[in-house]
């Protein structure tokens, strides 16, 4: 019962995460930069400080794990979310220039495959004793193989879209739709969320040990990779609202309520994938191989209610079955890859 109350929670948070970006189509007035990092402060700062306060038990401060805890770690883990808070904002402006659904289906997609093989190498420089290159296996080259044809599959169902639509059409569906500047924007935006991954390993001990339940244990961490996101963020917003001189968002008095609320469902929408995650995992712990698949059905999850999203705000309207068709197995091939390094261990 325990694994089935897991998995539910991992489908809740990927379920809000594919639908983070639906309440931005409320936001009035505001610049894309100008919402960007507003609602970066809910997913990034507000929502996992509050996460990460969980996982700190009575008697105790969170301060104590970043005072007194190893440096060196704590500053690569922010380090590594300053790495993924690229993938963060081009993940943000993949869905801007292909839509919900083929956005997060390829930057979620290559996140899934390259992110694999990045983790792994990178912690193989820093921590040479974990012997981590160990488990880049056949079945887990396979599996990122396989997902890249899931992704070239998708991004062909993109580009038939592309080429059978007329401007109006597209624009209809994605007010901004650019086909390669988004699927460059996408695959970049995917392998560098890779770098997530990578940051939560290095803060893996920052917790209270036994005295933090398991189920918020990642959340100290999560905190320290989306600070270091969110400065990314912060630093490319304030330079766009510097170049396109739209300071002046900020001074819109009459839409700030609005903004905010949307902001800040948008921001909690996001940051349940991964209180999700990390509470779905507290019930695996009996099955080791779940835990391990935890993130890839996460993945995987995110593709699924994504394109469902995809349907029901129309960005596939006008399209033909054919095109319809090869998007669909793309996207089952891409599921099906997550699970293949799992399948053949």
């Amino acid at each position: 019962m325990d694994i089935v109350i897991g998995l539910l929670i991992i489908a809740i948070g990927a379920f809000c995460q594919s639908s983070c970006y639906v309440p931005i189509n409320k936001i009035q007035d505001w610049s894309w930069e100008s919402y960007w990092i507003v609602q970066g402060v809910f997913a990034w700062l507000l929502f996992p400080l509050l996460g990460a306060l969980l996982a700190v038990p009575e008697g105790h401060s969170l301060g104590e794990l970043f005072t007194d805890g190893n440096s060196f770690n704590i500053w690569m883990t922010v380090f590594f979310g300053v790495l993924w808070g690229v993938g963060g904002l081009t993940f943000g402006l993949s869905m801007r220039y292909l839509g919900v659904a083929l956005g997060q289906s390829i930057a979620l997609g290559t996140c899934a495959g390259l992110g694999t093989i990045m983790g792994p190498v990178l912690l193989n420089m820093f921590f040479p004793e974990l012997n981590a290159l160990d488990s880049l296996t056949f079945a887990v080259i396979l599996g990122v193989v396989v997902t890249l044809v899931g992704i070239a599959i998708i991004g062909v169902a993109g580009g038939m879209k592309a080429a059978s639509l007329s401007e109006e059409e597209k624009k209809a569906a994605v007010k901004d739709f650019n086909f390669p500047k988004g699927l460059a924007i996408a695959l970049l935006a995917g392998f560098m969320s890779g770098c997530f991954n990578v940051g939560l390993e290095f803060g893996k001990d920052i917790n209270f040990g036994e005295l933090t339940d398991p189920m918020f244990r990642t959340l100290p961490a999560t905190l320290l990779v989306t600070l270091g996101g969110f400065v990314t963020n912060a630093i490319y917003c304030f330079y766009q609202n510097g170049k396109n001189n739209t300071w002046g968002d900020y001074k819109k008095g009459n839409v700030w309520l609005n903004n905010l609320i949307f902001c800040a469902l948008a921001g909690g929408l996001w940051y349940s994938q991964f209180f999700g995650l990390s509470l779905g995992k507290g019930f695996l712990t009996e099955s080791p191989t779940l835990m391990t698949l935890a993130f890839c059905i996460l993945m995987a999850l995110n593709v699924t209610f994504s394109n469902v999203w995809g349907i029901i705000l129309k960005e596939w309207k006008g399209c033909s079955a054919k095109t319809i068709t090869v998007l669909i197995v793309g996207i089952i091939v891409l599921i099906v890859s997550t699970f293949i390094p799992e399948l053949l261990k």
